[in-house]
């Protein structure tokens, strides 16, 4: 694989990555609504807090998403340019602002997250459920 095809292929990884966070919150609040049991299945859910505190903890330590640096690199390797593909997702990604606004825009939607997993609680960790059973008996 050329450095350009595996900067598309980071580039790829990253927008699911972001579509993971974004239709992720949705479909929480949405099943919140609609009653989708689904919603609240724990592993998905501590996956999702996971992915969205992880970029909020990157964007306040300063620290650079790694995907992007990735990805910066193997496009400098390949002398530049950008694919079909890489000028769309990245034009979906990639936005000209200043870094403070989107540390709190990642802040606010983590504590988005955080708030919709109190009001649409996952499902009760395993070893809960076998201790609220052994209680009982």
């Amino acid at each position: 694989m050329d450095a350009l095809a595996a900067a598309d292929a980071v580039l790829a990884v990253h927008f699911l990555f972001v579509l993971f966070v974004l239709a992720g919150f949705v479909a929480i609040v949405a099943g919140g609504l609609l009653k989708w049991q689904w919603v609240r299945h724990r592993r998905f859910r501590q996956v999702h807090l996971a992915a969205i505190a992880l970029v909020a903890l990157e964007s306040v330590a300063g620290i650079a998403c790694p995907l992007t640096v990735w990805e910066d690199a193997l496009r400098r390797a390949a002398a530049g340019g950008r694919s079909f593909i890489g000028r769309w997702l990245g034009a979906l990604l990639y936005y000209q602002l200043p870094e403070w606004m989107f540390t709190v825009a990642y802040v606010a939607f983590a504590a988005a997250v955080a708030v919709a997993w109190a009001w649409v609680r996952p499902e009760p960790a395993r070893h809960d459920e076998l201790l609220r059973q052994t209680v009982m008996k």
